[in-house]
C-alpha cells in the first residue's frame, strides 16, 4: 500500500471534514492575532520614527499575541492533520506500523499538552493568587498565561477528535 492510500489511517489526509467544530474558528483567531501584531508593530514604528518615542505596550502584547497565535495554529494543524512530523520513514512503513506511529504521535502529543494544561494552570493560579503584574504595563499576568491551559485543552480536543476520526471510527 502506498502512503497515499485512501484506506490509510490518516497519515496523509489533510481534510477536516470530521471536525464538529469548524477549523475556521482557529483560522480566524490566528489571522486576527497576526493582524493585531502587524498593526501594533507598524504603529509603534511609525510613532517612534515620527516622535522618537515608543509605545510601551507593543512588546507585551506582541509576545502574548504570538503565543496565542501559535497555540491556535497548532489546534488548527491537528484538526486538519497538518501538524509537523517527519514522514520520510513513516511513509515507507507497512500499514500497521503507520497506524502504530500515528497512535504514538497522538498519545505523546496528548501527554505533552496535558502537562501544559496542568502546569500552565498552576502558574496561572499562582499569578492570580499572588497578584503578579506585568513589568511594562502593570496588567495582571494571569490574563496572559491563562491562555496556555485553555488553548492546550482545545489542542487536546482536536488531537483526540482527529485520533477518533482517523484511527478508531469504524467504516
Amino acid at each position: 500500500m502506498s502512503a497515499h492510500d485512501p484506506e490509510d489511517p490518516g497519515i496523509t489526509d489533510t481534510g477536516a471534514d470530521h471536525a464538529r467544530v469548524p477549523v475556521r474558528i482557529e483560522e480566524a483567531l490566528g489571522a486576527a492575532a497576526l493582524a493585531a501584531i502587524c498593526l501594533i508593530s507598524l504603529a509603534n514604528v511609525v510613532v517612534r520614527y515620527a516622535t522618537n518615542v515608543s509605545f510601551a505596550f507593543t512588546e507585551e502584547f506582541s509576545v502574548f499575541l504570538l503565543v496565542f497565535m501559535t497555540f491556535v495554529g497548532a489546534s488548527a494543524a491537528f484538526a486538519t492533520n497538518e501538524h509537523i512530523r517527519i514522514t520520510f520513514f513513516v511513509e515507507r512503513f507497512p500499514r500497521r506500523l503507520r497506524w502504530l506511529a500515528e497512535v504514538v504521535t497522538l498519545a505523546v502529543t496528548t501527554a505533552m499538552f496535558s502537562m501544559i494544561v496542568w502546569y500552565g494552570g498552576r502558574v496561572t493560579y499562582d499569578e492570580w493568587y499572588w497578584g503578579e503584574t506585568s513589568p511594562g504595563l502593570g496588567n495582571p499576568v494571569w490574563l496572559y498565561t491563562i491562555w496556555l491551559p485553555l488553548l492546550s485543552v482545545a489542542i487536546i480536543l482536536r488531537v483526540l477528535g482527529r485520533g477518533w476520526a482517523k484511527l478508531f471510527r469504524p467504516g
